[in-house]
Parts: structure tokens; sequence; C-alpha cells
């Protein structure tokens, strides 16, 4: 089964809002992804709009030709952008405000009752949802009860420990997604994915729908292409 590319363009808008203006320009970032090869976009719109703006979703919204996907925590803000986006897919993350990135699931027994109604909102717009949810048996037989289509599991932990020469931990990714799976939810994963990690991971975990990467890939970008760019100037100084 072929696991898609979501590739997630917010450190792109952390580059442009670092210097102002509109340059690296977040649509033709989104463009020339997809030209090379990318299954689809994702963005993380945060309310003090420190990378991607709601006006960034808006404006990308004509050019995703692949799969569009919005992360976020769904506040009422979020909730309206969502809806008038409408993206292919929506992905719930219980985000403080605050917080740097993301860096945990929900609790989908204690807000069961919340997602249930926010889910059904979003489906009802005929937008596919997704929730972000840590590698925990209970809270995939608590996702299911939501309604959500599908599960993005919070891979922080497996990057960290497969870093340390622990590819166990990948065994927990595994069981998660091989129940979900039995209980019909389709599987995303992202957060510290990687070119040295993403292999494993893909051979390890079954039912592998979607990965989506950001932050790795943009620095992984600037290493691998960096070559290419040193050539380019000096045929330009030539």
């Amino acid at each position: 089964m072929k696991t898609k590319l979501s590739v997630n363009i917010n450190k792109i808008a952390t580059l442009r809002n670092a210097r102002g203006g509109n340059y690296p320009d977040v649509i033709e970032f989104a463009k020339r992804a997809q030209d090379y090869g990318a299954d689809g976009i994702t963005i993380h719109p945060r309310p003090d709009e420190r990378h991607i703006r709601y006006a960034d979703a808006l404006a990308l919204r004509p050019i995703v030709h692949t799969e569009f996907n919005i992360e976020g925590n769904p506040i009422d803000k979020f909730i309206d952008l969502v809806l008038r986006v409408k993206p292919e897919q929506v992905t719930l993350v219980p985000d403080d405000p605050n917080q740097l990135t993301s860096d945990h699931g929900w609790d989908t027994w204690q807000h069961q009752n919340y997602l249930k109604e926010i889910i059904k909102v979003f489906k009802n717009a005929g937008i596919r949802t997704s929730i972000f949810v840590d590698p925990d048996l209970k809270m995939i037989e608590g996702a299911v009860k939501t309604g959500t289509d599908r599960i993005e599991l919070y891979t922080e932990s497996y990057a960290a420990e497969y870093a340390k020469g622990n590819k166990s931990v990948v065994d927990q990714f595994a069981k998660a997604a091989d129940l979900a799976h039995r209980l019909g939810l389709g599987i995303n994963a992202g957060h510290d994915l990687n070119l040295q990690n993403i292999a494993y991971f893909k051979e390890k975990v079954p039912h592998l729908d979607e990965v989506s990467i950001g932050h790795a890939l943009v620095v992984e970008s600037l290493i691998y292409g960096m070559e290419n760019v040193i050539r380019m100037y000096q045929q330009k100084l030539q």
C-alpha cells in the first residue's frame, strides 16, 4: 500500500514572517512541492499566526490540487476557517495557544463528547476528519467512538527513541495502527519523522495512509539541495 506524503509548509511561513514581506512565498512553495511529487499540503494555523496565517489558508485553497489538510485546535476561529476553506481533511490537535509545537494527543475518553460535536460539524460539511492521538490502545478505542474517519499517530516518541538506537519503540505504533484498522479507522502519522527514520516506520507500521512532514523536510532540503544551489551561484558568478 502506498503511503501518501503531505508536506507541511508552516516552516516556510516562519521564514517569510521573520523578514516581513512575502519571501519565501508559501503559495509558490506549495505549487512546487506538488510539482515535485507531494501528495498533499498540510498547514497548522495557530491563533497568533506566528507562521501560517488564516489568510494563507484561503489563498492556498485554489492552488492545492492534490489534498489539503488543515491541522489545529478546534477553537471557534479555527472551525470557521476550515468551513470556509473546505479542505479534503481536517486534523484536530489539542494544542495550547502558547505551545511551541504539538506535544501530545487527545484524551479521547475525557474529550469524547466534545470531539463528537466538532467532528459532526466537519463531516456534515463533507470534510474528512482525523484526530491526533498517542499510540495508546485505550485512546484508539476511544477515538473510534468520536466518529472520526482517521487518527494521526503522534510520532515524537518514536523519533526520539529511534535516534538513540531503540527501534523496538515502533512496536507500540504497529499495535495501535493494527487496532485502529480493525476498528475501521484510517491511519496517518506525523511529528519528527525524517529521512533517517521514515523507512523503518513505514516497514513496521501497517495500514499507513499518510504521513505529514514539515520541519525535517525543510531542514533536509537545506542540506541536500545546497550543492545544486552553490553550483548555480558559481555559474552566475562566472
